[in-house]
């Protein structure tokens, strides 16, 4: 172990060495002579954006000033030595945007125009008027508007120091509280999140604010959606939000994925990507900017890849071919319409187990998974799926006047995986033929009205699913079906929300919001007669209909005070549900006497944000409370038997902060103490760890991004079905670096960057996972292991090409 880390090591110190040079190079290539930077801030229609944060920045030297634009959006910052600026914008309702390489000559003034396109990410860089660069800086932070707590995870993060192929976990993996593991190697499989002991399907996902998630389930197949060229940020709520928080478990928290931003500059990318374990990317990305007629009133934004890995794991190969389209059409200066499709097609080699057992590891070694030998039951060719999806929508936002807004996105998902997987043997129906597709349609609203007093908001949350799912054993040599499915059923579910709620300025420092929404949801579900795994002949019939209806108030409230313009406290309360699982209806006959309750939660939540020029810390307790939770134990075939525990306590508390150190250099900490644990034996749930740390240091020079990273996960442990705590996994790290140069400016290679990283840069093997063959063994031969890959790296080169004449 000793001699592999020797080449992280190098890589490590090589690195630093880098920042150190540049670090002192920067002193050397600042300018004398005093200029003035000014311009206008504009929305995309030309309408000038009245007090606009303006931060302009030395790139040489890193000195800073702010200024404010006033009512016809102009800016002017004096006072500038001759050099290379750049200049970072940021307004409410907007997305931030940076404009490099302005060019200052001594005693000039360069004039620039800026225009800003609808609101992402809302991060704050200025407070009490002057630049806050740690707050610039910072990978993840909270905002000074906050009233629960919450992380948004900056684009300059997932552009510089996340693998070019990475999933929405990796992207999360650094933030409070959170883990994931993929054993497969960084995006090349279908890993999950796990935050304050809440496993997937206990938190909502959203993309661009529609909820997504599975229908038997509320979990999410993330990585066969959004890979992360289709991600621009993600904004990371681990609370159950307000009334006006839509989606199916957003009790636990949302991660709101955001969609890359509409350019109104042209521009032609193409990425050429490799990396370890035979991965390999292209893509090609074109921004349009301004087009059509005399005003240009739209934007497109176009990606196409494929990527190809043969994974870490022995034959877990990987093959994805996806692509998106955004456009948007500014009709006016009040109301855009955006389009967005998203089509991913994906191939992979993998067992229904996911893992190795122990006896495997020992003999084959620890990326062993599937074998080559159509002798041996896990043979790759016998163990295999094809998933294809596709995401639209079609979104209005609109300025009313007066006060009044409307927003509202139509939209449609479909996911449909086709998968093929044997069991322990060889026989004539040992294997498995299974889909689990759906498409779903729907439509999210919200009208606001915002006053001298408040902000009223109000909507809702529709959507229709339909379900076909169904096992049906197989001869994994020939794939001839047997006569009748193990179990087979479809199935319509219908989701409302409405909502309503008011945040009342009782004071300019102090605001207090209430709120309630209503979570309708009905289910209306066909099981068909099967072999007798699930329902059985059921009496002759050819199947059994069950219609379920579910239906709760969960109202909201916090206080958000503002003791100063750097510093925001915040407490909030809330409340959420889940629905139980499809598969509680799976049982003989098809007998479901008494309706299984849904999982209900309270969470109380109380926080800081403070944020100085070089300092920042975000800080929050929590409480949360569930009743009537689900759980489930695998059955014969590996498909999830639920039911229900008894219920569960979680809280802790959970920090993260950004400091500056020097020009350049910045420094990220984040973490957790917590603990999750059932109410009546006081054992601890699944995969909650009791503490997490992570510590980033990063250094940023003109086109220069380098960072590291590491992730600490605290103590944790597996259940086996209804044993809970049956397994005890160790504290492990992981740490990963990234070394990238961008061309930046109005040169007409904008865009062109060169990205080289490298994941689990000590290379550690540590078991993060057991599912115990037995509950009274945790060292069976037979215990499944979920391992971290090996040390991986990638090396990206991106061709931009920016015409100056749009």
């Amino acid at each position: 172990m000793e001699q592999r880390s020797i080449p992280a090591l190098r890589v490590f110190t090589i690195a630093a060495g880098m920042m150190i040079f540049l670090a002192g190079a920067a002193n050397l290539l600042a300018q004398d002579g005093n200029g003035t930077v000014s311009g206008v801030i504009q929305d995309v229609t030309g309408k000038p954006i009245p007090g606009a944060n303006v931060a302009v920045r030395n790139e040489s030297t890193g000195a800073a000033k702010a200024a404010a634009s006033g009512v016809d959006g102009r800016f002017s910052v004096t006072g500038l030595p001759a050099g290379s600026y750049s200049v970072d914008v940021a307004a409410p309702s907007f997305a931030g945007t940076r404009k490099s390489g302005v060019k200052l000559a001594a005693n000039a003034t360069e004039d620039v125009k800026i225009a800003l396109n609808v609101g992402e990410l809302s991060q704050s860089i200025t407070v009490e008027g002057t630049v806050s660069v740690a707050a610039e800086y910072s990978p993840s932070q909270n905002t000074l508007d906050a009233r629960s707590a919450k992380s948004e995870i900056s684009p300059e993060f997932i552009q510089n120091f996340a693998s070019p192929v990475a999933d929405f976990t990796e992207l999360l993996q650094m933030a409070p509280g959170t883990f994931s593991v993929n054993p497969n190697g960084v995006g090349l499989g279908d890993s999950k999140t796990f935050f304050r002991g809440f496993k997937d399907g206990l938190y909502t996902m959203t993309a661009d604010g529609i909820p997504f998630n599975d229908t038997n389930d509320p979990t999410h197949h993330s990585w066969a959606f959004f890979p992360s060229q289709f991600i621009a940020g993600v904004e990371f709520d681990r609370s159950p939000g307000t009334a006006a928080s839509i989606g199916p478990t957003n009790f636990g928290g949302t991660i709101n994925l955001l969609s890359r931003a509409v350019p109104y500059e042209m521009g032609i990318r193409g990425t050429a990507m490799y990396g370890s374990f035979n991965t390999r990317m292209l893509a090609l990305d074109f921004d349009s900017g301004n087009f059509g007629g005399k005003d240009k009133k739209s934007s497109l934004v176009i990606n196409i890849h494929q990527m190809l890995s043969d994974g870490y794991q022995t034959f877990n190969y990987q093959k994805r071919v996806a692509g998106f389209m955004k456009y948007q059409y500014r009709l006016n200066q009040r109301t855009t319409f955006t389009v967005f499709t998203g089509l991913v097609d994906l191939w992979t080699n993998t067992p229904n187990a996911k893992g190795p057992t122990r006896d495997q590891v020992a003999k084959f070694g620890d990326n062993y998974l599937l074998s080559e030998d159509p002798a041996q039951a896990n043979y790759y060719g016998y163990n295999f799926y094809h998933v294809q999806t596709d995401f639209s929508y079609l979104g209005m936002s609109t300025n009313l006047g007066k006060g009044w807004k409307f927003d509202n996105k139509v939209y449609t998902y479909r996911y449909w995986n086709k998968q093929n997987y044997n069991g322990t043997t060889i026989t004539a129906t040992s294997a498995i033929d299974k889909l689990n597709g759906y498409r779903k349609a729907g439509d999210t609203l919200q009208v606001s009205h915002e006053s001298a007093r408040g902000i009223f908001r109000t909507g809702m949350w529709f959507e229709w699913a339909y379900t076909d799912r169904y096992q049906i054993p197989s001869n994994p040599k020939t794939w001839v079906n047997a006569a009748l499915p193990n179990f087979h059923e479809h199935f319509i579910t219908t989701s409302f929300q409405p909502f309503a709620e008011y945040e009342y300025r009782v004071t300019r420092q102090l605001s207090l919001s209430a709120g309630i929404k209503m979570a309708n949801y009905t289910m209306d579900l066909t099981q068909f007669a099967d072999n007798g795994k699930t329902v059985g002949n059921l009496g002759g019939a050819a199947s059994v209909y069950h219609n379920a209806n579910y239906r709760t108030w969960n109202p909201s409230i916090d206080a958000r005070y503002k003791v100063r313009s750097n510093w925001t406290l915040y407490a909030e309360f809330g409340t959420g549900n889940n629905i139980p699982p499809s598969s509680v209806f799976d049982t003989k006959n098809a007998a479901v006497a008494v309706l299984p309750k849904p999982t209900t939660v309270k969470t109380y939540q109380a926080g800081s944000v403070l944020k100085f020029n070089r300092f920042t810390l975000d800080g929050a307790f929590y409480y949360s409370h569930f009743q009537n939770p689900f759980v489930s134990t695998p059955d014969a075939s590996g498909e999830p038997i639920y039911y229900q525990t008894g219920p569960s306590n979680t809280k802790g508390v959970e920090a993260e902060s950004s400091i500056l150190i020097a020009k350049g250099f910045s420094l990220y900490l984040n973490g957790t103490i917590g603990r999750a644990r059932l109410q009546q034996t006081g054992l601890f749930v699944a995969n909650s760890p009791q503490s997490t740390e992570t510590i980033g240091l990063t250094y940023r020079y003109k086109g220069f991004d380098i960072g590291y990273f590491d992730k600490r996960v605290g103590t944790m442990y597996n259940d086996n079905g209804s044993v809970n705590q049956a397994v005890r996994i160790d504290p492990f790290h992981v740490s990963n670096i990234f070394l990238n140069y961008t061309v930046r400016g109005d040169n007409f290679m904008r865009g062109t960057k060169i990205r080289f990283g490298v994941n689990n840069l000590l290379d550690k093997h540590s078991i993060v996972g057991v599912n115990p063959a037995l509950a009274s063994s945790v060292t069976n031969g037979g215990d499944i292991l979920t391992l971290l890959p090996a040390r991986s790296l990638t090396i990206q080169m991106t061709f931009g090409y920016a015409p100056k004449f749009n």
